[in-house]
């Protein structure tokens, strides 16, 4: 079977091309909000024309980031399945001018079509496919969020609530050199503030409380709680303060981004947040932020999920690895709640956030297919 769905898509590689074209070429940087309604009003339309009419379709204003859109599509199986696929990217307005979709052989490339423009192409073409095929398939709930790239700020309540009632979750999120994620770290995004006393470093130095020392001690104690056999980093990578090379620093600043393997490994880190404190009983240390993305860790659902894939993949002759990484997804959010999640579901390729973005063509005619066979079994098949 799932060689007729490859044998299918292959089939319609020009048309999977001229989708992808099409949607590389309407830029959607994260932070415009006007370019970001352009590009979901292209999806919208073309959702239409490649599936159909949704049975409702639920609108989401993001404010002053992307809006949301949560599409319900019937299948012919009972399971409901969430497929999430974010439309912005990092690439700032202007950047197709000097680097426009182009393919090359099997190497196509253009902003954001490994992350994650392919991968909602993937999606579309899967379901149709099955629909070609005359095969069952599940009843799918598509989200499509414009501020993933930056945390998705807005669209994390209704990717949780959409999650409630599905039977598994697809992230169509770029691959890691073709192998799916079934760990992503969580992400902690913090910001260290400290207070001293200012005064002139020659004249009065001891009338002086420094900011910068205090917030030098900080960081070498939030660097020392980094274990990497753990999986835990913590990175303080900027700082700022002071006024004056001859002033003693009234304010000083750092900025942390933490990745944890474990829920356990978070909570420590919390209480080495918590512990942070002045030397100098004149001078203050806060700590602001909070977890941006919480662990998607590999739980028996999850493995179980893989498996499936897996098995799908072998008969395509294709071995699908799976993998644990650093950076983390809207996925994260739906594993936290103890649903399965197969992330990473989306483009083979390389380049992720730099100019060498690009996309295997057949690695998407394949991923295709196996999209179309896993959401098949999943179907009830």
């Amino acid at each position: 079977m799932i060689g007729e769905l490859h044998e299918w898509v292959r089939a319609h590689r020009k048309d999977l091309l001229e989708d992808l074209a099409t949607y590389v070429g309407i830029e959607t940087p994260s932070d415009d909000k006007s370019a970001l309604d352009r590009g979901l009003s292209w999806v919208d339309s073309w959702l239409r024309e490649r599936l159909g009419a949704p049975e409702n379709v639920r609108d989401v204003d993001g404010g002053q980031y992307g809006d949301i859109k949560v599409y319900n599509f019937a299948g012919t199986g009972e399971p409901v399945l969430l497929l999430l696929c974010h439309y912005d990217t990092v690439w700032p307005l202007g950047t197709l001018a000097d680097w426009p979709f182009t393919v090359d052989g099997d190497r196509a490339t253009g902003p954001g079509i490994f992350d994650m423009k392919s991968g909602l192409v993937h999606a579309v073409w899967a379901l149709r496919a099955l629909d070609a095929a005359g095969l069952p398939r599940p009843a799918v709930r598509l989200v499509l969020n414009g501020d993933e790239e930056i945390g998705s700020p807005a669209s994390r309540p209704v990717i949780e609530e959409a999650a409630e009632g599905t039977r598994a979750t697809l992230v169509f999120e770029a691959s890691a050199d073709g192998a799916v994620k079934t760990a992503r770290k969580g992400v902690g995004l913090f910001k260290v503030h400290t207070t001293g006393v200012e005064a002139h470093a020659g004249l009065d130095p001891a009338k002086g409380a420094s900011a910068i020392d205090e917030l030098a001690r900080a960081v070498l104690a939030l660097h020392a709680l980094s274990a990497p056999d753990a999986g835990t980093t913590v990175n303080v990578g900027v700082i700022s303060g002071g006024t004056r090379q001859n002033v003693i620093a009234g304010a000083a600043s750092g900025e942390i981004d933490v990745r944890v393997s474990s829920a356990a490994e978070a909570a420590r880190i919390d209480a080495g947040l918590a512990a942070l404190s002045a030397t100098d009983p004149r001078a203050t240390v806060k700590v602001e932020g909070g977890w941006n993305r919480p662990v998607m860790e590999r739980s028996e659902s999850i493995a179980g999920l893989y498996e499936l894939a897996r098995e799908e993949a072998a008969k395509l002759q294709v071995t699908l690895r799976e993998c644990s990484v650093g950076g983390a997804s809207d996925g994260n959010f739906v594993a936290a709640l103890g649903h399965p999640v197969l992330d990473g579901f989306g483009a083979v390729g390389d380049g992720a956030h730099a100019r060498h973005e690009h996309i295997s063509v057949e690695g998407m005619l394949e991923r295709t297919a196996l999209a179309a066979a896993v959401l098949h079994r999943l179907g009830g098949a």
